[in-house]
């Protein structure tokens, strides 16, 4: 698949894209083929299913991105950070990778494509101690909320906000959840995708 192909196909999925989004996320997609034959970044390995199921998916929570500061827990391949930090240089995005070839992955995708709004940190986010707190942090399919929320409490701003992507709405997750924990849950459209999505929220507590 070229990247005028996939350039092509965002257009169809998300017209609100600008050229040069599309070149970076197809850019992306094709640094995430080329390395995954080697570290195991993805199981999708088609290039059509990787534009939905990946590049679409990720950038379907964009319209809750409220901080100037926001951390992707267990960012693996890079998903949603980088489509997300593609979309928005004016925000600073930290991927805490505890995988050091994934980390190295990370690193080398944000020289090539110019991100200068991105660090890629090798620690488990138990462990990492930053010098300012996040007004964000997301994961997807990183952990159950309740682990996502405790094993990165300690990084999140006092009036932070938690973004936990989710497939089926995870009713056993949400009822695990301490009472004093207030979430929103959000249906997300992803076009060209017919699985079901969710974005939950939850304030810091």
């Amino acid at each position: 698949m070229s990247p005028e192909e996939i350039q092509a196909q965002l257009a169809d999925y998300q017209p609100d894209l600008n050229a040069d989004q599309q070149e970076l996320l197809a850019r992306f997609q094709l640094l995430l083929l080329r390395w995954n034959k080697t570290h195991n970044l993805t199981a999708i390995t088609d290039p059509s299913e990787m534009v939905t199921h990946h590049l679409i998916d990720s950038i379907s929570i964009n319209p809750y991105l409220t901080a100037e500061s926001i951390a992707d827990i267990g960012s693996g391949g890079g998903l949603p950070a980088i489509p997300l930090a593609i979309l928005n240089p004016q925000r600073q995005f930290t991927l805490i990778e505890a995988v050091e070839k994934k980390v190295n992955f990370l690193r080398q995708a944000a020289i090539e494509l110019g991100l200068n709004n991105t660090v890629a940190v090798h620690c488990r986010v138990e462990e990492y101690q930053p010098e300012s707190d996040f007004g964000q942090i997301s994961s997807r399919a990183f952990a159950s909320i309740s682990d996502f929320i405790e094993g990165s409490r300690h990084l999140l701003a006092p009036d932070g906000q938690w973004l936990a992507m989710k497939g089926r709405l995870p009713e056993a997750e949400l009822a695990a959840l301490a009472d004093n924990f207030k979430y929103t849950v959000r249906p997300l459209t992803v076009p060209g995708l017919e699985a079901s999505r969710h974005l939950i929220t939850i304030n810091n507590g």
